[in-house]
Parts: C-alpha cells; structure tokens; sequence
C-alpha cells in the first residue's frame, strides 16, 4: 500500500495533531473548473460517472489545480438508485431524475438486489485507478447518499420543493417507507464496504435532506440507517465522517452515531457545537459557500473566523458549508485554499 505523502486529512479525522488545518471541498471535482468543463463537453456526467479513466481524471484536477488537502471521487449519490433498477437521468441545470418514482410496497419489492462488485463495479474501478494515479500524494475519500435522502430522490423522482410525496409516503405508508429504508442502509454499507476495500482512505454519507424532517422524525426515518450504515462498514482505521445539513437539533445524536467527523453546514456555529459535543468526534466546515463570490479581503476575514470559531487544537477539516457552486471562479477557491494553509498555522 502506497504510504500517504499528505496525511494531514486523516489525521485530523481522528483528532490527532497537524501542524496546519487540513482542507478540502463538496463538489471540488466539478463544473467551477474549466478542465472540468472541457471534459464535460465531450461527455454526458453518467458517461463521465461510468468511464474510469475520465472520474480519475476529474478526481484529481482539484488536486493539481487548487491545492486541496484530500481527493473525493467523482460520482454520484444516485449511482444505487440506478443499480437498484430506477432509470437516471442527469438534466442540464435541472439535476438529477429517477424514472417511474416508489409509490408503495410493491414498488419496493420490485427493486433489484445488489451486489457492488457487479453492477457497481465502475466506482470501484475509478477507486483504484485514481488511488493509482495519486501515488500518495493526498487521500480519496469515497461517498454515497445516506438511506433517507436516497429514498428522498427514489419518491419524488428528483429534487422537491416542497417534498410532499415523500412526506406522503412516510406517513400513509411507514411499513413500505421502513421496508426500503432497510434495503438501502444495506446496500450502502455494501457499497462504502467495497469502496474502502478498493482502496478510498475514508468515506462520507450525505444527508442531504435530513433538515426536512421534524426530530422526530429524523431519529425514526433518517438517523438510526445512518446508525445501521455505520455500524455495518467494513473497516479497518478509514474515517467515516456524516454530512446531514440542516440538521441543527441532532448534533450531540449525531456525535454518536459511530461517525468518526461530523460535516456541519453553514448556519450551524462551530463553536457551540464544539463544546457540545467536545471529543466525541473531529468537525468538518463551515465557510458558506457564496463567500467564494466575495473579493479576496472578504474570503480572508471570513476563513479566519470559521479557523477562530474552531479555536486551537486538532480534529477540524476545513470545507465549506455545502457543495461548491458552478459559476465560482477556480482563482477565489485557490485564494481560500492557500488563505487556510497560511492562517491555519498559528492554531496547531
């Protein structure tokens, strides 16, 4: 195994000493970069999700291009959707559709079983083929969706405003809701399973429609197959860090649910959450990703406040509170990356 020439990510992961804060960002292998754009115009995303060579290729042009601290591979949260059966579709600056969305019991039985070494075979490929092509250099981190925000896109057929056939579906149909949420918490911990075993240093689970959901709710529907997740990866020291945005109330639930870090959005005050969960696990964010709009001075004055809400000490990963956004330009991220190299110093 190719030892980590950058380990400052893992590291403060598991809240282990780094002599600066590491950093990296959602969505950096995306369409803000015009390397990605020209890949992209050749190609349609899936084509780009399922063709090895070219997701190594765009995993690593943040690596070279804007100096990121880790690599995570480009994919997409709805590639088991698709294993399982649904038709996917990626529409142009309308994101993702799933064809012929659940509506009930039937519909969930009707879903294929699957095995990631098969119909996901493709991810772990591009695993291995990127981990080849870092040669150390920074580590990969894999992902997938959590089950909750999984069936989210499996109801509604795509993203929602108002989310009501989900919410329909939870309420007048627990049984089936409960009976797909099992299926999918399943298959994921497979999924993260065979991405660490191809090679990914740690993995993230989005949930990102876990802030729709009352707290109530969140511990029935979403928080404990995040528990299930977690609890059945197969692992020896990779991190598992949890991205559930908008999930304010649940911070101290989320502490324990055996992730390693814990992604926090941008509404959310590192500080207090700090204190509240104290060493539980290391904290990952929280620029709001719209200051990368702001001149130089702004995105200075603002990194060093999220570096000063964290205070001294390990166990903090610089990101952004959410994905980075398309029409970003690639100089401001490179700007904000150096900017936490620099400043980040002073706190270790």
């Amino acid at each position: 195994m190719t030892q980590l020439k950058n380990d400052l990510f893992i590291k403060a992961c598991r809240r282990e000493p780094v002599e600066r804060t590491p950093v990296w960002i959602m969505r950096q292998a995306g369409r803000y970069l015009p390397e990605y754009r020209a890949i992209r115009d050749k190609y349609d995303f899936i084509t780009m999700c399922k063709t090895p060579e070219l997701a190594a290729e765009v995993t690593i042009q943040p690596v070279d291009i804007i100096g990121v601290d880790a690599a995570i591979i480009f994919s997409d949260i709805l590639v088991i959707p698709e294993a399982m059966g649904m038709k996917l579709e990626m529409l142009e600056s309308k994101g993702p559709k799933l064809y012929n969305p659940i509506r009930n019991i039937e519909h969930v039985k009707k879903l294929n079983p699957v095995d990631p070494y098969k119909e996901l075979k493709y991810v772990l490929d591009a695993v291995v083929l990127t981990k080849k092509e870092l040669n150390g250099k920074v580590p990969l981190i894999g992902f997938a969706g959590a089950p909750w925000t999984l069936m989210t896109y499996m109801v509604e057929g795509g993203g929602s405003k108002n989310f009501s056939e989900i919410k329909k579906f939870i309420y007048n149909q627990p049984v089936a809701a409960h009976s797909l949420l099992n299926l999918l918490a399943d298959i994921t911990a497979d999924y993260l399973s065979a991405i660490i075993e191809s090679g990914a240093n740690a993995v993230q689970i989005f949930d990102t429609w876990g802030g729709i959901l009352s707290p109530k709710d969140f511990e029935e529907f979403s928080l404990q197959y995040i528990i299930k997740v977690i609890s059945k990866i197969k692992r020896n020291t990779e991190p598992v860090i949890i991205f559930a945005k908008g999930v304010h109330y649940k911070m101290m639930e989320l502490a324990q649910c055996g992730a390693d870090v814990i992604g926090l959005d941008w509404t959310m005050n590192i500080t207090e959450v700090r204190s509240l969960i104290g060493n539980k696990a290391a904290l990952q964010g929280n620029l709001d990703p719209t200051i990368l709009y702001c001149s130089e001075d702004k995105i200075r004055s603002e990194t060093i406040s999220v570096l000063e809400s964290f205070g001294k000490g390990s166990g903090h990963i610089f990101n952004l509170g959410h994905g980075i956004l398309p029409d970003v330009k690639p100089d401001n991220l490179r700007f904000l990356v150096d900017t936490v190299k620099k400043e980040s110093v002073r706190f270790h």
